[in-house]
């Protein structure tokens, strides 16, 4: 079977096209490139979706948190704190055990025990949990002349959050949120060891990092292509939010612009 091949077949297999049977002997390494990039797929649906919806929650995190309201301050910084105070991996197993017996209460709840919908509103409880916290940072780091000048111009309430308190506040936290998108995206890799199931081998690179690792007896062929993938989904992300950047920061002088890099978080 030639590479052309094996890609027609098994690219899209995790989503459930092309050949249903995974090979089972002689593997080249054109099956666990195209197997395993196959698997990412399922890594960028993770990533993405949860990246998206917990985005929106931790900007409204990051309100309630700054607001005088106790009522909306304090759920907020509970929720915040125990997402971001307890690993992430234990997180899967709490969540799945909660949805399990909430599907045995009603089998309505089944789907919230399947990695699709499970793991992805785990995810996005956790992302959101550290986003809050630094765009509520950057809320409190927005200049007071900002807020003077729309005051001058007779911005208030909505007004004034939505053309100068959120601009700055994302000017200001992109870079940090960068690096949380770029952790978020790792993180998907989680799931394969968490409790939630796949249906019919749709599993992620890792699924098929450890199969090939699990058949050959060789680590060192299936793992590396893996980390290679991420290597190259992790610049994939810093070139899209780096655009981001320079585009929120349009407006500055050029010399005072700054220069999105990555910087490699050594604690979480």
């Amino acid at each position: 079977m030639t590479c052309g091949e094996t890609f027609a077949q098994y690219a899209l297999r995790s989503i459930g096209i092309g050949e249903k049977l995974l090979p089972m002997a002689d593997f080249t390494l054109c099956q666990q490139f195209v197997l395993i990039g196959s698997g990412l797929i399922w890594n960028l649906y993770f990533g993405i979706l949860s990246l998206a919806a917990g985005f929106f929650l931790a900007n409204a995190l990051a309100l309630a948190k700054a607001t005088g309201s106790p009522w909306l301050r304090r759920p907020a910084e509970g929720f915040i704190f125990v997402f971001r105070g307890s690993p992430l991996f234990i997180q899967f197993f709490l969540a799945y055990f909660l949805f399990l017996a909430m599907k045995q209460a009603n089998p309505v709840f089944a789907p919230l025990t399947m990695a699709w919908l499970g793991a992805l509103i785990t995810l996005t409880l956790n992302t959101a949990a550290y986003a809050a916290e630094i765009f509520y940072g950057a809320l409190r780091a927005v200049p007071r002349g900002d807020i003077e000048a729309a005051d001058a111009y007779g911005l208030s309430g909505w007004s004034r959050f939505r053309r100068v308190l959120w601009p700055t506040m994302m000017r200001l936290a992109w870079p940090a949120y960068t690096n949380e998108a770029i952790f978020l995206f790792h993180a998907t890799t989680l799931v394969f060891f968490s409790g939630f199931a796949v249906l019919q081998q749709k599993g992620d690179a890792l699924y098929y990092a450890a199969y090939f690792a699990d058949k050959t007896f060789n680590p060192f062929v299936a793992y590396p292509i893996v980390a290679l993938y991420f290597i190259l989904l992790t610049l994939a992300v810093i070139g899209v939010f780096g655009a981001i950047g320079r585009r929120l920061n349009r407006h500055l002088p050029k010399t005072t612009r700054p220069r999105f890099r990555y910087g490699p978080q050594y604690f979480r």
